[in-house]
């Protein structure tokens, strides 16, 4: 394995794997790891990522379900996404696509996923701000898909009753219950993450249905990142290796 200049090699703590990250584009967060953690996948689903960066979620959902294709705009991470399923044997379960998954229709056959799963931009972009934004912030920033264009997507390839797992903004939970509603997809878990005790949500995890029926949602108890003095709590401790 050679890495290039500005490259980096970390530890996964899932099954002895590791991930080639770019220091100088967009690296995960913490963010895709809990999502990782959040779905309940049956042993034969085959998943969609819905942009996928380096490949950090197939990586670590791998040992869970039967394939997985992985869709990256971007060709500078669609090619180290590839490079990490190869330096991880797992060309043969997990597939890297370069491509826009707002094409859907051109990438994938119609309601062909038994589920997919989305780590998306979450902060929509303001009038007279696109120019106020530069490098790694642009990828937390509704640049190349809104919130409406990651539903759209994982409607189009979900079969009747698949599975979209998301984590995404507190904040914008009103507006995206209404998306999936729109797009023939109800909530049926939710999950709060907390900073630390004390302090509202700021992130969520959900999982919607397609064709499901309005009501019946569980909400399980919230997520709490960090303790009072900026450790790590037990549970994400737990999350991080397993």
């Amino acid at each position: 394995m050679i890495l290039h200049e500005g490259e980096r090699l970390d530890d996964l703590m899932r099954s002895g794997r590791s991930i080639i990250q770019d220091e100088n584009e967009f690296c995960f967060s913490t963010d895709a790891v809990l999502l990782a953690h959040f779905p309940r996948f049956k042993k034969n689903s085959r998943v969609l990522d819905l942009g996928t960066g380096t490949g950090v979620i197939p990586l670590l959902i791998a040992d869970d379900v039967k394939e997985i294709f992985a869709v990256e705009l971007n060709p500078r991470m669609a090619a180290l996404a590839k490079r990490n399923v190869a330096l991880n044997n797992l060309s043969e379960k997990i597939f890297v696509v370069e491509g826009d998954f707002r094409k859907h229709r051109e990438l994938f056959k119609a309601e062909s996923f038994d589920a997919a799963i989305a780590n998306p931009p979450y902060v929509p972009i303001k009038n007279g701000e696109s120019n106020k934004i530069f490098g790694v912030a642009r990828a937390r920033h509704e640049f190349t898909a809104t919130l409406d264009d990651v539903v759209t997507a994982a409607r189009y390839v979900l079969k009747f009753h698949g599975a979209f797992f998301m984590i995404h903004l507190a904040s914008r939970l009103c507006e995206i219950v209404e998306t999936l509603h729109r797009r023939q997809m109800e909530m049926k878990r939710l999950r709060m993450i907390h900073p630390k005790p004390g302090r509202d949500a700021n992130l969520i995890m959900l999982e919607a249905l397609v064709g499901g029926k309005v009501g019946n949602l569980k909400i399980e108890p919230p997520l709490i990142v960090h303790n009072s003095d900026g450790s790590y709590t037990d549970e994400i401790f737990k999350i991080y290796n397993t």
